[in-house]
């Protein structure tokens, strides 16, 4: 099943002696709505779960997934149980607010130090993935939150505790972009290499306007690099064209329009901006040593995304590869969310299953396909 991935997640505590009736109520922001939780215990049970949003426009999957949660939460006497798939953001929105409405009935009856030495620490994979998720729905508000839980990964993995709390530290810079065309001052050798995002093709295996406009940019820049070499990354999302790829398509219409073909490397495997980041690090460090630094080109609204997810890959596999600069085009309308990149980050950690659950709740921008696990697509790229 889908690992719960917002929130505290924690055992009820059994509490021996007789207690009152104690209720507590918490709103959260999900994902495009509130979620109210109100959460009543009676002795050491969980008597009541009730949650209400304010999305008056959520769809029968999410409203019945307050029910499905709430139903849980009672029958387990807990509220650490999965979210239901279909509806993750919604549910984890309510295991969120029941979590916290269960911390604040617990300090109230036992002060907080004596029920926090009961809770306990979680693996690894776990506590990553609460520690992205806090911060992809709530940002800097979690900050004691996810403090906490960098906390708790150091006890348990050191190694992972100096990587995640770097990619954190990078999650909360925010880039300057560059419209159409790299900066000044970047290396005038092949130590930089420029990395070019894909964009989901047309059906026949064309590319999209978009997908034109970016390597409009990408000429630009290697014209002004000229010894820079390029990654042209994405593979096949032709849905009538199998033979097509992003990577392959790129490549060619940068030759076409006068670049060196010795200059451009194709990835042409990966689906999503996390497997962008995966493979071309790969290729680089076998095949191109000397790349020491990376330009990430694309769309505006991606290159935060991408540059996260880069610069997050080579901390994961302790590379010396930086990300020092972008280029972007100003493209008309799109938007990537904290949430997203808080999936894809939990791609690049290994659960591939929960990134897709988050992606294809919380994908916002154009009109793709259903994005499947299995068979992902990708999502610019």
């Amino acid at each position: 099943m889908i690992r719960t991935v917002l929130a505290i997640l924690c055992a009820i505590l059994l509490i021996s002696s007789a207690l009152a009736e104690d209720s507590a109520s918490v709103t959260v922001n999900g994902v495009g709505e509130q979620v109210t939780v109100t959460l009543t215990m009676e002795d050491d049970r969980i008597l009541r779960v009730e949650a209400t949003t304010d999305n008056t426009e959520a769809d029968e999957r999410g409203r019945e997934s307050l029910e499905l949660i709430s139903s849980a939460m009672i029958a387990r006497n807990s509220v650490n149980v999965d979210a239901v798939s279909g509806a993750t953001c919604t549910s984890n929105a309510v295991i969120a607010g029941a979590t916290e409405a269960w911390l604040q009935i617990m300090t109230e009856r036992m002060g907080q130090e004596d029920w926090m030495m009961e809770m306990p620490s979680g693996d690894t994979q776990s506590i990553i993935e609460e520690i992205v998720t806090f911060y992809g729905q709530y940002g800097d508000e979690a900050e004691g939150q996810i403090n906490a839980l960098l906390e708790d990964l150091k006890a348990v993995d050191p190694k992972a505790y100096a990587q995640w709390s770097a990619i954190m530290d990078l999650w909360k810079e925010e880039p300057m972009v560059h419209e159409g065309i790299l900066p000044d001052g970047l290396p005038e050798t092949d130590e930089l290499c420029l990395v070019a995002l894909g964009f989901q093709l047309n059906p026949d295996g064309t590319m999209r306007e978009e997908l034109i406009e970016r390597l409009k940019v990408v000429l630009a820049s290697s014209q002004k690099y000229p010894n820079a070499l390029i990654v042209c990354t994405g593979g096949g999302t032709a849905a009538d064209n199998p033979n097509a790829t992003e990577a392959g398509m790129m490549a060619r219409w940068l030759i076409d329009n006068g670049v060196d073909a010795d200059r451009v490397i194709v990835e042409d495997h990966s689906l999503t901006t996390a497997q962008n980041a995966i493979y071309t690090l790969d290729i680089l460090e076998k095949q191109y040593p000397q790349v020491k630094q990376l330009a990430i080109l694309s769309s505006d609204y991606h290159i935060a995304t991408g540059t996260l997810l880069f610069g997050a890959e080579a901390i994961l596999r302790d590379s010396d590869l930086l990300v020092v600069s972008n280029a972007a085009y100003k493209a008309p309308t799109g938007t990537l969310s904290a949430m997203f990149q808080a999936g894809a980050l939990i791609e690049l950690s290994g659960d591939v299953e929960t990134a897709f659950e988050i992606y294809y709740e919380t994908y916002d921008i154009h009109e793709l396909p259903a994005l499947d696990a299995g068979a992902p697509i990708s999502e610019g790229d």
